[in-house]
């Protein structure tokens, strides 16, 4: 169903007037300013303090004090929909492209504490999201659990001995969490540095993701090679899954024990599987990895995203996660009503909107406002943001997120969302 047609189109579409104004009773629209932050370049050694913080894994009941992302994640009532975006840290931005000149390593840049805050609050200094995204890959712990990588310029990561036999296997060991020690440190250091004003996010790669690279030896777009090994080598496979998959439940609550608000689980290539092999070859090892977390951290809201989700939502939902990432595919009404209540979601805003015109790209985030609902909502773009994409186009993107504004008491809305901006 297109929402272009739906009873959460903008009120140029067919929809009644009568219509729209019921839709009007729940959100305002506060207008502002946009103020640019100049960003500058400076030594991260002497901004950004290094010092241990301690930051335990939440087991306590939802706080007053949760950042506003975490009390939407969570569905609990909240003012407006908080925003972020995927890849927000990124070349489109100047002052990266600058930084990037000077360290043209991506792993040293993802790999030193001091590039990786810096890097992780130019969005944050520009734009003040309501959530920062440590920057870092999916691939980054792989050499601590024993699989070594490279990232070529043309051909991007790259791993030399694939692992696609029980051989293969004997290189795996459990993850050594004390080699990921520049993630701890960048993320106490963000917790530091937002003081509460945004939540600090974590994310790793889904089993089924982190294992199409491990066994291909690079990105490929056909997949043949893991794809034939559930038929050819299906005990090898497994193995190398259940590995990943304690590696990955261990490395998150490793990052939620140094201070991430939330995380975010990328099964970015799951949409390349048939959903009956997603169920066999992916879910379960999802679903295992949210039941550890759970058990450790059990206040610590996941969202999991898929690339090319649409036929896979209720199969996410099945996971036990707390968000369900909607690319931009997905018509977000028919999303809510096939999700039902219960869950929250996030985006999803085509990420090509943010080269149209600003007042196109204003209706189409109110458009998927209007189409999401009051509650359990966190604004984002389908899919991470393109390399051209206008810094101002960015800037206004949270500056209309920020400008609305609930105003009745929320429940989560299946049927047709009564609030427009």
């Amino acid at each position: 169903m297109n929402c272009s047609s739906c009873s959460c189109s903008s009120p140029s579409s067919s929809s009644s007037s009568s219509s729209y104004k019921t839709l009007t009773s729940c959100l305002t629209w506060r207008t502002s300013s946009i103020v640019p932050v100049q960003l500058g370049f400076h030594s991260a050694k002497s901004k950004y303090s290094s010092r241990r913080l301690h930051v335990a894994c939440s087991s306590s009941s939802s706080s007053s004090s949760d950042p506003l992302l975490v009390k939407a994640a969570k569905g609990e009532p909240v003012s407006r929909p908080p925003a972020w975006m995927m890849r927000q840290a990124g070349r489109y931005m100047a002052v990266h492209r600058k930084l990037a000149e000077k360290y043209p390593s991506f792993r040293e840049r993802s790999e030193t504490t001091d590039l990786i805050v810096e890097i992780s609050l130019q969005p944050w200094e520009a734009f003040h999201p309501d959530g920062v995204i440590i920057f870092s890959d999916i691939l980054t712990p792989l050499p601590a659990f024993g699989v070594p990588f490279d990232i070529e310029e043309v051909r991007g990561p790259v791993i030399q001995s694939p692992i696609r036999s029980e051989e293969g296997l004997k290189a795996l060991h459990p993850i050594e969490l004390e080699k990921l020690q520049f993630v701890g440190d960048s993320l106490r250091i963000l917790c530091r540095e937002v003081e509460g004003h945004a939540a600090v996010l974590g994310f790793v790669g889904a089993p089924w993701t982190i294992a199409t690279y491990i066994v291909e030896g690079c990105t490929t777009r056909t997949y043949t090679t893991i794809k034939n090994m559930c038929h050819t080598a299906p005990q090898v496979l497994r193995a190398l899954l259940s590995h990943l998959t304690k590696a990955i439940s261990d490395y998150i609550v490793f990052q939620v024990e140094s201070g991430a608000h939330c995380i975010q689980i990328f099964d970015s290539w799951g949409g390349q599987l048939p959903p009956d092999m997603w169920d066999r070859w992916s879910k379960p090892y999802i679903e295992e990895i949210v039941s550890t977390v759970r058990s450790k951290c059990p206040k610590t809201p996941l969202v999991l995203y898929i690339n090319g989700n649409g036929g896979l939502l209720e199969r996410m939902k099945g996971t036990g996660v707390d968000v369900i990432g909607l690319d931009w595919t997905v018509d977000l009404a028919d999303g809510r009503k096939r999700l039902g209540s219960g869950i929250s979601v996030q985006g999803n805003v085509d990420p090509a909107y943010l080269f149209s015109p600003l007042l196109e790209l204003t209706d189409e985030i109110q458009r998927v406002v209007r189409c999401a609902g009051p509650r359990g909502h966190i604004l984002n773009l389908g899919h991470g943001v393109l390399v051209g994409t206008p810094e101002e186009a960015v800037a206004h993107f949270f500056e209309v997120a920020r400008s609305l504004e609930f105003r009745t008491p929320q429940s989560h809305v299946v049927e047709e969302p009564k609030f427009i901006v």
